[in-house]
């Protein structure tokens, strides 16, 4: 059985989840990427693994991170799993949060920083 930490990846950006997905990767992560958050919320409902963490950017095409993150925090199965949002809206953290967000990180982001915050939320539900 492994023990690696799954975590969900969502943007609309093939090079933002390819960068993200080799980054956590070689931090032991086992990651799965999508570049819709309504594909996302389906292997939510239909995957026996859960994941740990979800990063997802805000703007999506033709959906709203946040209203996906409202979503998932109204699922009794799903409301305990950290969501971290990131958005190149720097001005928009507040709302990301008040959609149920755990944290919210800002475009350009440092790699260094996602792998922090990772590692943080991965571990704090233990």
């Amino acid at each position: 059985m492994s023990t690696s930490k799954k975590i969900y990846v969502v943007d609309d950006s093939p090079a933002i989840l390819d960068s993200v997905k080799l980054m956590l990767n070689m931090e032991g992560y086992d990651v799965d990427n999508y570049e819709k958050g309504s594909e996302m919320f389906n292997s939510l409902q239909t995957s026996s693994t859960k994941p740990d963490v979800i990063l997802m950017d805000m703007w999506l095409s033709g959906e709203d991170g946040r209203d996906i993150c409202k979503m998932i925090k109204a699922h009794q199965d799903f409301k305990n799993i950290p969501v971290v949002i990131m958005s190149a809206s720097r001005g928009l953290g507040d709302s990301a949060i008040e959609s149920g967000a755990i944290d919210f990180i800002p475009k350009p982001f440092d790699l260094g920083e996602i792998v922090e915050k990772i590692r943080y939320y991965s571990s704090s539900g233990e």
